[in-house]
């Protein structure tokens, strides 16, 4: 059975933000609204990027709606405060617009799109909450261009939290994940108190909290070929203090 056949209609949106992501942005669309999922809708959440993403954003919804369906929309937000927030906007509107199943992934094309059917099939199967696209469990990988300072900063920013937080998530700092909208819904995203790349610890440390499972299959997580990464030292130092601040709080 194809995953048109299985699936249907069953609403699954793809959060995607983007900030100066114009080079990489219409692929990124071509490529996941032609996944086999009649249900799927491609969300762009854009920080007001210079470089006319935003504009680029609203051309291809366009686009991709002109036979009628609403296949894709954008989010504008006037400021750039962080992913975390971004994130938290759309999850939100997928959820206001009843979607089953939302999925986060980054614009510049380092998550693998044609593992969105196979993470959807094993949420479906397994009923849990959140299917993880996994660098850390066997089968997964980085891309070989990665320096050795960057998968070394990786495994230990890992470890690191895993050791704190107590979980068995082997990655839990992946920004590829897919959701079941009640896991989501059982976040309170008015409590998440990370800005940055560590809004995604914190999001999936809470789901576990409110008792929803998570399943981790492997992904080969690939280099930016276009653009540069918005990591900074800032973002490393909160992603070093917010599981130290999730565990003090939550013990």
């Amino acid at each position: 059975m194809t995953d048109h056949e299985a699936y249907g209609d069953l609403r699954v949106t793809v959060v995607m933000p983007t900030y100066n992501e114009a080079a990489n942005l219409p692929r990124m669309a071509e490529a996941v609204l032609g996944l086999p999922l009649d249900g799927l809708h491609l969300k762009i959440v854009d920080d007001s990027s210079p470089d006319g993403t935003g504009r680029i954003a609203e051309e291809l919804a366009e686009k991709y709606n002109a036979d009628g369906r609403r296949r894709m929309s954008v989010l504008h937000r006037t400021e750039k405060d962080g992913l975390g927030r971004a994130y938290t906007a759309g999850m939100s509107a997928a959820l206001d617009e009843a979607a089953a199943y939302v999925v986060q992934m980054d614009a510049d094309g380092s998550h693998p799109v044609e593992a969105v059917p196979r993470m959807l099939s094993t949420a479906v199967a397994s009923g849990v909450g959140l299917v993880i696209g996994s660098r850390y469990v066997e089968g997964g990988s980085l891309d070989e261009d990665w320096g050795a300072h960057r998968v070394l900063l990786s495994r230990f920013a890992n470890r690191y939290a895993r050791t704190v937080l107590g979980t068995k998530i082997r990655d839990i700092t992946a920004g590829f994940n897919l959701w079941w909208a009640q896991a989501l819904r059982d976040v309170d995203f008015s409590s998440l108190d990370s800005a940055g790349y560590s809004f995604q610890v914190e999001l999936k440390y809470k789901a576990v909290r409110a008792g929803h499972s998570a399943v981790e299959i492997p992904i080969r997580f690939a280099e930016r070929t276009e653009g540069v990464s918005k990591m900074t030292l800032r973002t490393q130092l909160e992603s070093a203090v917010v599981p130290i601040r999730l565990r003090l709080k939550h013990r």
